[in-house]
C-alpha cells in the first residue's frame, strides 16, 4: 500500500508542478501597439491501483503489483488583447470545432433534401 500511496504523491506533485499560473496564462506577446495575453485550456486524467494476494498458481507465495496511468492535453480558448483602445477578449475556435459546427447546423437542411429527393422519386414511379 505504501507504494499506491508514493505513486499517488508524486504524480499529484507533478500535476500541481505543470498546471500553475503559467501554464493556464500565457506569457505577453507584444505585436506592434498590441500586448496578447494567451489563455489556455488545461485538462488531465489518471488512475493508479495496487493489488497483492496469495497466488494459487504454480508459484505459490505472496504477489502485489502497482500500476498508474493518465494523460493531459492543452488547448488555447482564448487571447486578451490589450490595445490603445482598450482591452478585450477574443475567443479561439479551432477549425475541427468550427467544421463541426458548420456540419451540425447544415444537417437538417440535408436530411430535408434526402427526403424531397426520395418523394420525388417516388411520384416519379406512381406516374409511369
Amino acid at each position: 500500500m505504501e507504494d499506491l500511496e508514493r505513486l499517488v504523491k508524486t504524480t499529484m506533485t507533478e500535476i500541481e508542478r505543470l498546471v500553475n499560473t503559467r501554464t493556464l496564462v500565457g506569457d505577453p506577446i507584444v505585436v506592434g501597439d498590441n500586448t496578447l495575453i494567451p489563455l489556455i485550456s488545461v485538462g488531465f486524467g489518471f488512475g493508479a491501483g495496487f493489488n497483492s494476494g496469495i497466488s494459487t498458481n504454480k508459484q505459490k507465495g505472496e504477489m502485489s503489483g502497482a500500476a498508474s496511468g493518465g494523460g493531459a492535453g492543452i488547448k488555447p480558448v482564448a487571447v486578451i488583447v490589450a490595445s490603445s483602445e482598450g482591452v478585450k477578449l477574443e475567443r479561439v475556435t479551432s477549425s475541427v470545432s468550427g467544421a463541426i459546427d458548420k456540419i451540425t447546423d447544415m444537417a437538417p437542411k440535408v436530411i430535408e433534401k434526402i427526403v424531397d429527393v426520395r418523394e420525388e422519386k417516388k411520384e416519379e414511379k406512381k406516374e409511369i
